[in-house]
């Protein structure tokens, strides 16, 4: 019997067993079914998920499900907007729950939520998006109290939220509120009408306002005991401690939600009076250890929030923080801050949020003999906010590292005096009605010392001093280096405040003077991360980075500049003069002349790092420039001429170019396009230079370079598309015009044709000889059409031409010509004798007469008059044969003595 209760029973554990196990499988798709269908049906927005698991061992007694990946995706008016996601919610509830309809409430137990976001935006026309939920189609007053709101019941008993972010943003007012790595939990039994919640809550606060950051990444603790009574939606604060970075406060209170409005009643203050709650305020990175700090004096601050919170009103506040006459000296550094005084208020008295005032009635301070005074008042904070302020004082910088802990890249040196006062309010400033605002005042620093990892050189300041009036700022002098530059500046800035509260450009004129100004001191380098790459997203972990030099944004103004020396890349510009525009991303220089190259330049033209490819848009004109300076220094004329390098003399030369810049500045070169006119003065060919030039010399035997005449030569080209096109131009050898045509690409690839008309006589001895032969003057003006191709590489040229050709018909040409003159004395020697013949005795028959003349010509011409013409027309072909290949034979032997010089 014993065995058989013990067979019953374990046969009934594993069935039971294998439902448990089985079950889940049957009810996951109601599951998913239940969430999806309950939510989507009550909102205007997607609710949507990648899975959802149900275990009833997980979480034994209870069913626990995990929805894995979670979004909600707002409609139209936020459509797109992503307003809650996250990586991983868990829930456990009865398993009785799970066999509920989807249109029964059902409770939650506990439940877990991990890497969630939630990001609530309120846009400039007052919509919200999370105002999501559809509105009921029944009346109100039908809608039974089991059947109101969400069916869920949170009778939990604890929950966590770990690894998340809440952000909230208002457009309207510019506020912004983000709450990031956030861990909260809470335990408690709310299945009670009246109970109590622990919670334990840690994260990063920052919030802004009109792009003012109050706080920013300020830590947050938070140790509280809520009592909850959810019958009377009353939430009081039992035992509350809270750390704001380190500084520690208590507070009391409670929250009561009422159907129209939330009334508020809570106090808060610091547990204790020590100095050392002021420096808890300022965040630890900055802060330090406080806890071996030397402090006397105290530091309290307190507030209370009371009032009613709906649609038009915030609670009455009062913030109060003083300090009296206190000091702190941290152990390892060697000065101390002393006669700290602090008297601030923030206040709002009517419960309107535009009635928020903050009263800072002093704040100064002692650093060794160093003193800082400051007083200001701020009404209608969060409407047209109105700023009076007077600060004055003397700061050694130097001393505040001495006296304070400070980042490990600071290092700060001078001496800084200031008296200046200011009222204005933001309307004004908003509508540039800057006659509305006061400035006045005076600040100088001297002996400033600034360096930096974001900076590529140390900044000194020798002297500085400017003046604060009404509506500008008078930069009376402003002399120091950087690098390798120096200068000195005078001028006026306009719309300060503009630039300082209403993100708007800061305006001047300037007068600039150097002995040696180096752009690159100046050029703020832009850190581009480039994107993930397929082999970065399969593991490897190779970053790149791209340096990008920007021209401010913010800045609108206009410099009159001189310099004895500018240097920009590898070139050294003497005597610069001209006007620099910066405005809108863009630098414009205006008639800018300087010394360069042996001449002078002139240029005018643009920058713009506005499009994610910066552009420039330049003219210059160079005026007796050395041509081997230039072209050694401008890798831009090495591309547009390949002769370059082999060319001594003086250039006058226009150019027209524009195209896209490198992230350094320097001319992208496959983009450029423009136009040149050059022309050359007193050039010379220094044939060793130009392996083009040599490659000429060798092919053609009759041409002398360093007797080609370039004196005096313009040329004219277009460049476009990584190709440049000379015009046609011509150049004159002795008596040769070369005329040349063709182009070259950026990869200095050539493709030229140079044709000329070359006079005979200067195709050898043979050829000269032939025609003194010929005893005909008319000859020496004979002229052989030659064509040179020139291609292949700037450095390694080919040269082909039509020369051989070309002689051989000068040759057959002066060949027949020859003929022809032997033809005809031959002729004129044939009438001469027949003359004579015919004049002799008339007793001669007919017969003997014809046969004398017959005799007189065979012998005349070496034979009988069918062997004569076989005779010449082998003597011919032989001639012009070996006449032609003696004169290619010392024309293209390369030998300088066959050529007629």
């Amino acid at each position: 019997m014993k065995k058989k209760v013990l067979k019953i029973t374990g046969i009934t554990l594993l069935i039971l067993l294998a439902v448990i196990i089985a079950l889940p499988l049957f009810l996951q798709g109601k599951i998913e079914e239940i969430i999806k269908t309950k939510a989507n049906d009550s909102m205007n927005a997607t609710l949507d998920f990648e899975e959802a698991d149900l275990s009833l061992l997980r979480s034994f007694p209870y069913a626990n499900v995990e929805i894995n990946k979670l979004s909600l995706v707002n409609k139209a008016p936020f459509e797109g907007d992503t307003l809650f996601s996250s990586s991983k919610i868990e829930l456990a509830m009865s398993i009785k729950e799970l066999f509920k309809s989807a249109d029964e409430p059902f409770a939650i137990k506990t439940f877990n939520i991990d890497g969630a976001k939630v990001h609530i935006k309120a846009d400039a026309e007052g919509n919200a998006n999370y105002d999501i939920a559809k509105e009921s189609e029944e009346p109100s007053s039908t809608t039974s109290p089991e059947a109101s709101g969400d069916n869920f019941t949170l009778n939990m008993d604890s929950y966590a939220i770990t690894n998340s972010e809440i952000i909230y943003e208002d457009l309207a007012s510019g506020m912004k509120l983000e709450i990031t790595e956030m861990n909260h939990s809470g335990t408690g039994d709310l299945s009670l009408e009246k109970s109590e919640l622990k919670t334990l809550t840690d994260a990063l606060v920052s919030f802004e306002m009109d792009s003012t950051k109050y706080l920013n990444r300020n830590k947050i603790n938070l140790d509280a005991l809520i009592g909850i009574d959810l019958g009377g939606n009353k939430y009081t604060f039992l035992e509350n401690k809270a750390m704001i970075n380190q500084l520690p406060l208590v507070f009391d209170g409670f929250v009561q939600i009422n159907e129209d409005n939330q009334e508020v009643d809570v106090t808060f203050k610091t547990p204790s009076s020590d100095f050392k709650n002021f420096l808890a305020v300022i965040p630890e990175a900055y802060a330090s250890n406080i806890e071996n700090v030397e402090t006397t004096g105290n530091f309290e601050v307190n507030g209370e929030f009371k009032g009613v919170v709906d649609d038009e009103h915030i609670p009455t506040f009062k913030i109060a923080i003083n300090s009296e006459n206190a000091s702190f000296k941290y152990p390892d550094l060697p000065k101390s801050v002393r006669n700290v005084y602090i008297d601030t208020e923030i206040n709002n008295e009517t419960g309107i949020v535009e009635d928020t005032y903050v009263n800072i009635n002093r704040l100064s301070f002692l650093i060794d003999e160093d003193k800082f005074n400051m007083n200001a008042k701020i009404r209608e904070l969060m409407g047209n906010t109105k700023v009076s302020a007077h600060m004055d004082g003397r700061i050694n910088l130097a001393n505040i590292s001495q006296a304070y802990p400070m980042p490990d890249d600071y290092n700060l040196k001078g001496i800084l005096n200031a008296d200046v006062t200011t009222a204005f309010d933001m309307a004004s400033v908003e509508n540039e009605q800057y006659q509305n605002t006061q400035t006045s005042g005076k600040a100088s620093v001297s002996g400033f010392e600034y360096d930096s990892e974001e900076l590529k050189n140390p900044v000194a300041i020798n002297t500085a001093a400017v003046t604060f009036n009404p509506n500008t700022v008078s930069l009376d002098e402003f002399t120091g280096k950087t690098g390798s530059t120096d200068f000195d500046a005078k001028g006026t800035l306009t719309n300060l405040l503009g630039f300082m509260f209403n993100d708007e450009n800061i305006e001047g004129k300037f007068s600039l003077s150097s002995n040696q100004f180096a752009l690159s001191d100046f050029m703020v380098e832009e850190i581009e991360e480039e994107q993930e790459t397929p082999e970065e997203k399969t593991g490897s972990t190779t970053t790149t980075a791209e340096e990008r030099i920007k021209i401010p944004s913010f800045l609108d103004c206009t410099i009159d500049a001189s310099a004895n020396t500018v240097v920009y890349d590898n070139l050294n510009l003497k005597n610069v003069k001209g006007t620099l525009v910066i405005k809108d991303e863009t630098a414009t220089l205006k008639n800018l002349t300087s010394d360069l190259f042996g001449g002078t330049l002139g240029l005018s033209g643009s920058v713009s790092t506005k499009q994610d490819n910066a552009t420039f848009d330049v003219d210059l004109g160079m005026n007796n420039f050395n041509i081997g300076e230039s072209f050694a220094g401008l890798e831009l004329l090495k591309v547009l001429t390949p002769l370059a390098s082999a060319i001594e003399g003086k250039l006058n030369s226009e150019v027209k170019i524009s195209g896209n810049l490198k992230d350094d500045l320097t001319p992208n070169l496959a983009t450029i396009s423009g136009d040149l006119l050059a022309e050359l003065l007193s050039p010379t060919i220094d044939t060793q230079k130009a392996p083009l030039v040599s490659a000429l010399d060798s092919k053609l035997s009759f041409l002398n370079v360093d007797e080609i005449n370039l004196d005096g030569l313009k040329t004219a080209l277009s460049f476009d598309n990584g190709t440049v096109k000379v015009k046609p131009f011509t150049l004159n050898y002795k008596d040769i015009a070369i005329n040349v045509d063709g182009s070259h690409s950026f990869e200095k690839q050539l493709n030229y044709s140079a044709t000329m008309e070359v006079p005979a006589k200067y195709l050898g001895t043979e050829v000269s000889s032939l025609i003194s032969q010929l005893n005909d003057d008319s000859l020496e003006e004979v002229t052989v059409p030659v064509t040179a191709n020139i291609g292949g590489e700037f450095s390694n040229p080919s040269v082909s031409t039509d020369l051989t050709s070309s002689v051989k018909t000068l040759t057959t040409k002066l060949v027949e010509m020859q003929k022809n003159k032997l033809m005809d004395q031959g002729k004129d020697k044939a009438k001469d004798l027949l003359s004579d013949v015919f004049k002799k005795d008339g007793s001669d028959t007919t017969s003997t007469g014809s046969e004398g003349v017959k005799e007189t010509i065979g012998n005349l011409l070496g034979g009988s008059k069918t062997s004569a013409t076989d005779t010449t027309k082998t003597e011919e072909k032989d001639e012009v044969k070996n006449t032609a290949k003696s004169i290619l034979s010392g024309l293209l032997s390369k030998k300088k003595k066959d050529t007629v010089n």
